[in-house]
């Protein structure tokens, strides 16, 4: 897991980067969930929920400043209770990743929605690690993993995939100067290089096989009330006529 050093990162000039992509993804992707409970897995110092409109916001990792101190891979929540559930960056630096994600369909309601961020091996961020290992620190120590081997691991789960996108395509270089220089990488990267961003975004909803939607029980359906035929219009001088025969 992520230790408070390891958060420092998040202060640097790529870590800053990364972080103003990813608040403005999670921020849009929380606004439109509704419900009653939610909650962050990691990343304690940040608060990915602060756009949520769901009442009770919780922030969950193994050590402080989080509220409840937990190992991801044993969740301490009910099962089907949340509508809501954040796991930035906790996959690849945990030692069960398919563990967390079968922990996260657990506490998960059926249609609750889940909100992951990982970074990508298939980028400029991965071959980096690559070269350099984990003797930098964070993020280079975590396994990234592929979002092809993510994917399938939530469709095991019954995770169905709703949406996704990229970010980061620049190379990850510590330098606020050389950030700005390459700015342009990141419009012609979601162009041309769609699966080459450094970091993946990944949004999916928990489907129940065999749930039935139940709807009310109307004593006239409304069906049948709106399709009943009109009554029929008679003209009063050929009535009269009629009658007078």
């Amino acid at each position: 897991m992520l230790s408070k050093l390891d958060a420092a990162w998040f202060e640097t000039p790529l870590g800053q980067h990364l972080l103003f992509r990813e608040q403005r993804y999670f921020d849009n992707a929380v606004s439109d969930v509704f419900g009653f409970n939610a909650v962050q897995i990691g990343l304690p110092q940040i608060d990915f929920l602060r756009d949520s409109r769901i009442p009770l916001r919780v922030t969950c990792a193994v050590e402080a400043p989080a509220r409840v101190l937990a190992d991801p891979m044993f969740l301490p929540f009910e099962s089907q209770s949340l509508d809501l559930l954040l796991l930035p960056h906790v996959l690849e630096f945990s030692a069960n990743p398919h563990q967390v994600l079968r922990e996260a369909e657990r506490v998960l309601r059926p249609e609750g929605r889940l909100v992951l961020a990982g970074f990508n091996p298939r980028s400029l961020w991965g071959l980096a690690r690559k070269l350099q290992g984990g003797e930098r620190g964070y993020p280079w120590n975590g396994s990234f993993l592929n979002i092809s081997r993510v994917k399938d691991w939530m469709a095991l789960l019954g995770l169905e995939v709703a949406a996704g996108s990229m970010c980061c395509y620049r190379p990850p270089v510590n330098r606020e100067s050389w950030l700005r220089r390459m700015r342009f990488m990141e419009p012609a990267g979601d162009r041309w290089w769609a699966m080459g961003g450094g970091v993946y975004f990944l949004q999916a909803v928990k489907r129940v096989q065999g749930m039935n939607v139940i709807l009310p029980q109307w004593k006239t359906p409304v069906a049948q009330r709106l399709l009943s035929p009109a009554a029929k219009v008679i003209n009063l001088k050929q009535y009269r006529m009629r009658r007078e025969r």
